[in-house]
Formats: C-alpha cells, structure tokens, sequence
C-alpha cells in the first residue's frame, strides 16, 4: 500500500476517509468492483425482460426523457443501446419546458396511443406520474418508469418502476441520477441479453461519457458508485468520439484530453441547458446523439447564440430582483416572481438568489398556458422538496430532490406562498437542537464546510496541486478542497474579462517568510474591488479562502487560487 503525504491524509480525513481500505476505494474507482449488480435493483429483470420481448415483437418504443442534462444524456444512452442492436422501431419525446413542463402529460400519453405505442419508458421522470401512468395502461400500453426523484405515498401502476429511492429497493446506491438509473438498465440489459444480439461485454462503458455528465450535472453526491460513474465518465469524456461533443468543447476552445468537471458544469452544461430554456430540448439531444459532422457544427453555433440570449434575460430578471428587494423584508424562505418572466430560466436565478443569501428561494412565472409554474432552489441546510411536501397545500404540483425543485401553484395563493414556507420553516429551526443536525429529512447537511487546512503561499506548487487531483472529480459531497492563507499581502490587483470588460480580478498575493518572498496568482470571476469582506488595495494584509486552480487557457497550464473570500 503506497504512503499517502500529509496533505492528502489530512484531506481525506476530512472526508471521513481514514480506513485503509476506504482510501483505496476512494482513491481507485474500479469498474468491477464499484458498480453494484444492476439486478440488485428492484423491477431490473421484469423491465428487461419487457423491453427485449418489446423487440422482439417489433413493438414500437417511446422513449419519455426530462428536458434538462439528466435526462437528455438518459436518452442517448438508451438510443445508444437500440443502436447496438440495430432496433429502429422506437422514437424520443422531450417535454417542452415553457408549454408542458416537468415530468409526463396526458396530451402525450393521449398522443402515443394514437400512434400506436406499445411501450413507454420514461428517463428522469415519472414517479410521481399516477393518473397519467394510469391512463396509459388503459390505453393499451405498459410503462417502464426509471427516476431517481423521491417517491411520494402512491406509486404509479407501472409495469416496472426503477428507482432506488422506492421503500422496497434494496439496491446499495440510493442517489443515482436519472442517467445513472438508465446507465443500470443498460448494463443490465447488455448482462443478461448481451451474447443473444453479439454486444461485445463491457460495451456500456462507452455510455460512461453520458452517465458521468449526467452525475456531475445533477446535484447528486459524488461518492460511492455515483463517484466511480463520475471518474470513469469523465475517462470516456476525454476520449468521447460523439461530434457534438467535440465540436462544442472546440467552440469554448476546451482541449477534450483535459476536461475537467469544472468545465462540465459551467461550461458544457448551461449550453445544453440553454435549448430547453430557450428553444427545443431536441436540439440538446440531436447535438450529443449526432454521427453528423456539419449537424454538429450547426447545432454548437445554434446553442451557443441562445444560451448568450439566456444569460441577457437572466441578468435582466436578477436587476429587476435586486430592486423589489431594495424596499421589502427578507423572510427565512424567499419567494419572488413575476408573470412576464420567462419560466425556463427561473431555476437560474433561484440558484443564484439561493447562493447569495443562502435562504431556500422560490421563484415563479407564467408559462405559454397561463400557468404559475416556478423552480425553488436550496443552499444546502434544508431538503426543498421535504419543505414542499410539508406545505403541500400550497401547490397545485411539486417535485424534485433535496437541493433543487419545480412547482406549479394557484395564482390567488402565490402571494402567501413566502409568509407560509418562511411560518413553517421557523417552527421546524425552533425543533432543531443546538448542538447540531437532526434526523430530520428537512435538515440536509453538506459535505465539508469552511476551510480544510491553513496553508501558506510557497505550498502553491504542483507537487501538491498532484495529490490534490487525486480527490477529483469534485462536487457535491466531495467538494473541492479550500484553504486558509493567513496574513498574505496584496501586490497587485488587475481586472481582466471579455473584451476588455474587466468584470473579472486577477490579484498576486505574496507572504515574506525568511527573507524570501513566496507569490501566488489568485482569479475571481465577476467580482469587483468591494465583492469582499473587506475593500481590496494593493498593500494591505488579509486572510484569504481559496482553492487551487490549474488553468490550461491557450495550451498553457499555469497553476494559480480561485478566490473564494477574502477577509
């Protein structure tokens, strides 16, 4: 067993990684040993079972995948598979964001058995779909329902439901996303019929690529299967042949080879993200499922210009929001909305409202059938879909997971949406002990919190940035490490951005320790001299919160701090 430094010990500790063995696991995904037995899953052989007698029978297939990176990424995973056998007899529907919303509609259902649909499988979605499920059973179809979103008290009469997430699942990995649960399906599926059609064992592993951008999307916790899904998808990512793919990373001028989770999340993802928003979701899905070169280069530019049109309106929500909240009291829960705001965007400025004051926050709009509909967002310390299910009174519909949601509510009762929420918020704190979290699903606590260790500004070198790497990918629940440099000097501060903007700091920190000074680069994006706890000036002293970040910007690695705070 190999001796691990001081640093990484220390970070691992951290992590509540101490045994031997737990840091081999950690710190080695291994593709047989980390995935779990799909069959381990409750339904897993009924829904395979169903699907190869769906073939068999040249059945038509309807493939009902969530708008957003989850279940796109879901859907062409599952295309990939009926690729692999040559089966042509199956179609894609994603919901429109601003007209139909989250989650399966009867207009559809209706719609598929007009076309004669024998099965329906649904990917990110579902269940909570029980009127809708059931009308499809009574149109002649069956439903296969794969989700990872929490099940309320009824289920949906499907003919199977995967989800580990269900009272009776016994499946070790609980938080999947929905990609993840499909990605199971498929292994599931190549394990049990894979000689029967000649798929090479192990050919899933290419659909990594989709399963792992889907995980670091998606909120989920990077640890235990979630974590190998994640390491290995970024493998296949690096090396993914898919057009779109690279033609989208060479438009963000994103060297494929060195792709980072970081990339993915704010690079990769707001543009996919941008057609569901702004246009169609199968322009998402038509650039990641694409064999088509010239359609890649299309579909890149075409995304790439809306998803510059989203962040205007998302810009222009958040001014309008800054100023209502100029003239009213902030409340434990905030809920802002306006009808002329554009539905697809809220879950955006609910992030950011949520982040900056870390409050659950509920944002609404209308949508195009002059519905309230609206997406909530928390930081971290409460479960949002738990707080919905508590005042379920309040909402004509609800769903999602801990950290994120959708809504849709009653126009009268929009306007006590924020003093009902903040109400019962208040009496669930007032339950909570003081020394610390409860069982309680409302409370949800994230991973490691403040800083990791003290360092100082000659510890900023790539030997350690290398032990470091070796934690990543980072995210939620495995999240990047942060470090404390005490007493470090400003030197310089220079502003840097598109165009000349310069909405963005790049600032040089020094410390004189033994007569020799030690320097570090540190950036902070979209941040300006009064962005911190105290007013930048060359000169001055200060405390500085940041994680290490290797920049590769024109092919050249330079290793440098992203600021988190300074104080």
């Amino acid at each position: 067993m190999q001796n691990h430094t001081e640093l990484l010990q220390t970070l691992l500790k951290n992590r509540g990684i101490e045994k031997v063995e737990e840091t081999e696991i950690f710190l080695n995904p291994d593709y047989e040993r980390d995935f779990h037995d799909p069959f381990k899953m409750h339904d897993m052989e009924k829904a395979c079972v169903r699907i190869f007698e769906a073939i068999e029978a040249e059945e038509k297939i309807m493939i009902y995948a969530d708008y957003d990176c989850d279940g796109i990424p879901g859907a062409v995973i599952l295309q990939d598979l009926f690729k692999k056998i040559d089966y042509k007899n199956f179609q894609i529907y994603l919901p429109q964001r601003n007209s139909e919303g989250y989650g399966l509609n009867l207009g559809a259902v209706k719609e598929f058995a007009e076309k004669g649909i024998k099965l329906l499988i649904t990917i990110d979605l579902g269940i909570t779909a029980v009127a809708e499920v059931a009308q499809a059973e009574a149109d002649g179809m069956d439903v296969i329902i794969t989700d990872h979103h929490i099940p309320l008290e009824t289920l949906p009469h499907a003919y199977a439901i995967l989800n580990p997430k269900q009272k009776n699942d016994n499946y070790p990995e609980k938080m999947l996303c929905g990609a993840g649960v499909i990605f199971k399906l498929v292994q599931g599926f190549i394990k049990k019929y894979g000689e029967f059609y000649k798929i090479k064992e192990g050919s899933e592993k290419w659909m990594l690529d989709m399963a792992g951008l889907a995980t670091l999307s998606d909120m989920v916790p990077l640890t235990g299967e979630n974590r190998a899904i994640a390491y290995f998808g970024l493998k296949v990512l690096r090396k993914s042949p898919r057009p779109g793919l690279q033609k989208l990373l060479a438009k963000m001028n994103i060297e494929e080879r060195y792709l980072t989770e970081d990339d993915i999340g704010f690079m990769v993802v707001p543009k996919l993200n941008a057609a569901s928003r702004m246009d169609n979701p199968m322009r998402a899905f038509e650039l990641l499922a694409t064999d088509d070169e010239v359609e890649a280069g299309i579909l890149t530019n075409h995304l790439s210009k809306i998803n510059d049109e989203r962040k205007l309106i998302v810009a222009s929500i958040m001014r309008e929001v800054k100023k209502k909240f100029e003239t009213r009291v902030i409340k434990e829960v905030i809920v802002v909305g306006n009808p002329a705001w554009r539905v697809g965007v809220l879950g955006l400025v609910a992030g950011k409202l949520s982040d900056e004051y870390q409050k659950p926050v509920f944002v609404w709009g209308k949508d195009e059938n002059d519905m309230i509909k609206g997406s909530c967002r928390s930081p971290g310390s409460i479960s949002i879909v738990e707080l919905m299910i508590k005042n379920k009174d309040s909402f004509l519909e609800y769903g999602g997971h801990e950290l994120a949601g959708g809504f849709t509510a009653d126009s009268d009762k929009i306007h006590f949406l924020e003093e009902i929420l903040s109400e019962s918020l208040r009496t669930i704190l007032k339950e909570v002990p003081k020394d610390g979290p409860l069982d309680n699903p409302l409370l949800h606590k994230e991973g490691v919190g403040g800083g990791d260790l003290e360092l100082s500004l000659v510890d900023v070198n790539m030997k350690n940035w290398r032990e470091i790497e070796k934690l990543a990918p980072f995210g939620i629940g495995n999240p990047k490490p942060i470090f404390l440099f005490k007493n470090v000097r400003i030197e310089n501060i220079k502003k840097f951005g598109k165009n000349g903007s310069g909405e963005h700091l790049e600032i040089t920190f020094s410390d004189a320790s033994e007569n020799k000074q030690n320097k570090a680069k540190g950036i902070s994006f979209f941040s300006g001299h009064d962005s911190f706890e105290v007013p930048l000036s060359e000169g001055i002293n200060v405390d500085l919160l940041a994680t290490f970040d290797l920049s590769r910007f024109r092919g050249r690695e330079e290793l440098r701090l992203r600021i988190i705070e300074i104080s």
